[in-house]
């Protein structure tokens, strides 16, 4: 389960408590991204500041403390149970696949008619590709207009 703090720090939800993203990580997911978001959830239980987590984590990947970013690294956020910020509720179920920064665009994504989003993690050095899905985990349609 993500939290509010692994938003960007510019983020308007990066302390919204009512924040709650269940995710499901694969394999290389999990050995390569789920550290950052472990390591991040230790710095701000441990009472750091926004700045200094997000140098913190800045500084972990530069002396390579935490893993370098697997191949084949995604998730699934496919439960009704989610909720994602204040402006976007419960969005859409979707897969979503994590590579080293690249230019959304060379993927397609973010392009007229395509299905593919993308976002620029540039302080977890990595770009995010979601692709919304037909149905909730429990089978229900989505509100995605792919029923």
């Amino acid at each position: 389960m993500e939290r509010s703090w692994t938003a960007g720090i510019d983020d308007p939800d990066f302390w919204n408590p009512k924040l709650r993203a269940p995710i499901c990580f694969n394999a290389p997911a999990a050995r390569s991204y789920l550290p950052i978001t472990i390591a991040k959830t230790k710095l701000v239980l441990g009472g750091k500041s926004k700045a200094q987590m997000f140098d913190g984590i800045e500084a972990a990947l530069d002396k390579k403390e935490l893993p370098a970013l697997e191949s084949g690294a995604m998730c699934y956020m496919m439960s009704k149970e989610g909720y994602l910020s204040d402006n976007d509720g419960h969005w859409h179920p979707h897969l979503m696949f994590f590579v080293p920064l690249t230019d959304g665009k060379t993927w397609g994504a973010d392009l007229s008619g395509s299905p593919i989003l993308a976002f620029q993690d540039t302080p977890d050095r990595l770009t995010v590709f979601m692709i919304t899905v037909a149905r909730w985990s429990d089978g229900t349609a989505g509100s995605n207009g792919l029923n």
